[in-house]
């Protein structure tokens, strides 16, 4: 009987060490960028006075980015537009959203993100305020040579959804399994 145990636990290790050692074998790609308010559009938005304090709104948006000049580059093919689609819960810019993405790359194929963000209204040196998001999102599929796709997306955007402006950095951390 201990015998029979000892054979499953070592069974048991081989079968979870060797996928585990499939995924250590997939290098992790790296890609950082920046989208210009210039590159940015929010084709749509629709808000809503919640009611219960001033300044509180939930928002229905999608916001599309282009990268005309220098796309980044993600598993050897080049980023040509994202689309963000989301709902926000703000008191003055300052809460929480959940927002799908959609990267489409040049040869058409595409990869997708769920993030939550966390909006806040920082104040500047001047007095005046700047709205800032800080979102965190796992790659949930891709299409193509994406098929495969894996890893996370991290943002940091300045933005003011009155005024139509978006822009920020972005990180893609991934790998693309066979």
């Amino acid at each position: 009987m201990k015998r029979l145990s000892l054979i499953s636990a070592a069974l048991l290790a081989l079968a979870v060490a060797v996928p585990a050692g499939q995924a250590a074998a997939q290098q992790m790609q790296r890609v950082s960028y920046k989208t210009p308010a210039a590159n940015t559009k929010y084709t749509q938005q629709h808000f809503v006075d919640v009611g219960d304090v001033a300044g509180h709104q939930v928002r229905v948006l999608e916001i599309h980015r282009v990268f005309p000049t220098d796309p980044p580059v993600i598993n050897g093919i080049k980023l040509k537009e994202q689309w963000t689609r989301g709902v926000s819960d703000y008191i003055d810019t300052n809460g929480t959203a959940a927002n799908y993405n959609v990267f489409v790359m040049e040869n058409g194929d595409k990869f997708f993100v769920r993030t939550s963000v966390l909006a806040q209204n920082n104040s500047k040196p001047d007095g005046s305020k700047q709205s800032v998001a800080t979102s965190t999102g796992f790659i949930t599929g891709g299409t193509g040579k994406l098929a495969g796709i894996t890893g996370f997306v991290r943002s940091v955007n300045v933005f003011d959804p009155k005024a139509g402006l978006n822009e920020g950095q972005t990180e893609i951390e991934y790998s693309v399994g066979k």
